[in-house]
């Protein structure tokens, strides 16, 4: 069964499933667990045997009054603290690695999800909450996995193991000395259900801090630009300050059940000394059997308090576990249909579409048919619906009712990776990788050749100033390209689309934020994308689109004109010839409609 299947078929908030959602993921590590598990018990064995021998020797040393002894004792003793510390050592490397193989496997499978989860999801989910969930959360599973439950094969071996040879040594002394044990157990459960919530709010406030972290890097030039530097540090400061006030609760939680724990241990090791002190004075217990058993009480409880921080941490892990699957639970993107490739022909029918937090529809009724090789202009003021229509076209989202269909196929038929394959898109906000030029060209088809690499970077006008470059196609271009100018990055785009070589081109605002030389070039560049494919150009500026075969205007949603260029400015009463002039004068189209 696979991670994400475990997670949703585990009921929410029981211990139980969480309990069955640990061992799902570490089942596949079986082998080490049970290795780790053979060396925990041989290091209980060394702690129980440090404790038995103490017996004979000491009966020995004290009833023979000689020290014949004291140097094997000691020499023993040092042998068994060599042992157990080679045990100890195996123990944690085991356990650390089975924690850093499941933290792995875990972050492997939280980005396979984010890539198929539905632009819906990252409408509503800022990328520092991503990012905060698939390192800080997991990251605190690791030393979990790493710590709590070596904790938890060690010390309880070690507890039953040293519980034995108290037993044997003196049973009445050992049934008095536990007495204790319920007491400890009830603090480490009393304090479990605190540290569980205290731990889940960590985990929302660490992802505030990652969030805020996040955006003000992206953010860097607006803050800088408006003086805002001393309003974010503020900002910043009292989200760490929640954060450390909610980590405090945490240790004080921690540490009070250390301290209950080390308080009736006490009360424990005060009650065997009185008792067994007196025994030994008058004769009914040998002075050997008193050490022996005193180690072994004091060895007990080192480990019981260790293990009522293992509760803790298994809480900790569980808040964890539920934000795990809280992502397993969110809807993917249908991915299965048939494989087609497409010829380019494209029909919206009776298509209407709403955001999920929006009041009314971004488009309504939309009725249009494209044919394999046209170039078709979509323009309207900004939230007319020109973008939308894009993204319902690369099935980015789902229509309310009607449809699109490709060669007469729906859309929701057609298999989401056939559809994108066929697809190519070249918007104004340009994502480039923090990798190499080649790298990010080959972004837009990964078995081409080098020569098909370079090929599309000239007909994108890029190969130039690429080998401009003191690395040339080796150069790294840094995030989102930010060692390019907007012009170059933009070229990179398009040699991406063009080395991708689709049948259906959009083309959102390419040229809208570039200066009249760049935009010269990058005009260049995509009537040679154009040629022979079904194009879709959103644009504000008109006059990149007179040459398209039709224009297709659009008003709050709707479809109000539709024509060539001359057919739509020769109707002086239109909104595109509105819309034509009031460019002509120096306003553009951007102001949304009121």
């Amino acid at each position: 069964m696979e991670t994400g299947e475990i997670l949703i078929k585990s009921g929410k908030g029981s211990w139980l499933e969480d309990m069955k959602v640990f061992f799902h993921l570490l089942m596949p590590y079986a082998g080490i667990m049970v290795l780790a598990a053979i060396v925990s018990l041989a290091l209980s064995m060394v702690n129980g045997a440090i404790a038995w021998v103490l017996k004979p020797v000491m009966d020995y040393i004290f009833t023979n009054k000689s020290d014949d002894l004291l140097l094997y004792l000691s020499l023993g003793i040092l042998s068994l603290f060599f042992i157990r510390g080679i045990l100890t050592y195996s123990t944690s490397y085991l356990m650390y690695s089975i924690g850093a193989k499941v933290v792995r496997g875990l972050r492997e499978w939280i980005y396979s999800r984010l890539l198929i989860l539905p632009m819906s999801f990252y409408s509503k989910n800022s990328s520092g909450s991503i990012v905060s969930k698939t390192l800080n959360d997991i990251e605190l599973l690791q030393n979990i996995i790493a710590l709590a439950f070596k904790d938890l094969l060690v010390e309880g071996f070690t507890v039953l193991t040293l519980g034995f040879v108290a037993v044997y040594r003196q049973w009445d002394l050992a049934i008095l000395s536990f007495v204790v044990i319920p007491m400890i157990v009830y603090g480490i459960f009393r304090y479990g259900k605190k540290m569980k919530e205290k731990s889940a709010k960590t985990r929302y406030l660490i992802s505030n801090i990652t969030i805020l972290l996040h955006e003000s890097i992206h953010g860097i030039k607006i803050i800088k630009a408006f003086t805002m530097e001393k309003a974010m540090l503020s900002r910043y400061h009292n989200a760490l300050n929640d954060h450390y006030k909610n980590i405090m609760g945490e240790v004080k939680i921690k540490e009070l059940s250390s301290l209950i724990a080390e308080v009736l241990g006490g009360l424990g090791v005060s009650i065997i000394l009185y008792y067994g002190g007196k025994k030994v004075v008058i004769g009914a217990m040998s002075v050997g059997s008193f050490f022996s058993f005193v180690a072994a009480l004091l060895m007990i409880y080192t480990p019981l308090k260790r293990l009522s921080k293992v509760h803790n941490e298994v809480q900790q892990a569980r808040s964890v576990i539920e934000r795990l699957r809280e992502t397993a639970h969110l809807e993917v993107e249908k991915s299965d249909g048939v494989e087609m490739t497409l010829q380019g022909n494209i029909e919206f029918k009776g298509l209407t579409f709403k955001y999920p937090t929006a009041n009314s529809n971004a488009l309504q009724d939309i009725n249009i048919k494209i044919k394999h090789g046209e170039i078709i202009a979509l323009v309207g003021r900004s939230g007319a619906g020109k973008s939308t229509m894009a993204d319902l076209i690369t099935r980015f989202w789902e229509a309310a009712s009607g449809g699109i269909y490709f060669d007469n196929v729906d859309i929701k038929d057609i298999s989401l990776y056939s559809l994108r394959k066929n697809i190519g898109v070249v918007t104004q906000d340009v994502m480039l990788f923090n990798d190499t030029v080649y790298a990010n060209i080959l972004f837009g088809r990964f078995d081409a050749s080098e020569e098909e690499v370079i090929e599309a970077a000239k007909a994108a006008y890029a190969h130039d100033f690429i080998n401009e470059f003191a690395n040339g196609y080796e150069t790294i271009i840094g995030e989102r390209g930010v060692k390019l100018s907007g012009g170059q990055r933009q070229r990179l785009s398009i040699a991406r689309a063009i080395l991708k070589n689709p049948p259906i081109l959009i083309l959102d605002e390419a040229t809208s934020s570039l200066d009249t030389e760049s935009e010269q070039i990058i005009q260049k560049a995509l009537e040679g994308l154009m040629e022979h494919r079904t194009t879709i150009v959103i644009a504000h500026r008109l006059s990149t689109v007179q040459k398209a075969d039709r224009i297709i205007v659009l008003e709050r949603g709707k479809i109000i004109e539709s024509g060539t260029h001359a057919e739509l400015y020769g109707n002086v009463e239109g909104l595109y010839h509105k819309f034509f002039d009031m460019q002509l004068n120096g306003f553009d189209l951007k102001t949304p409609a009121s």
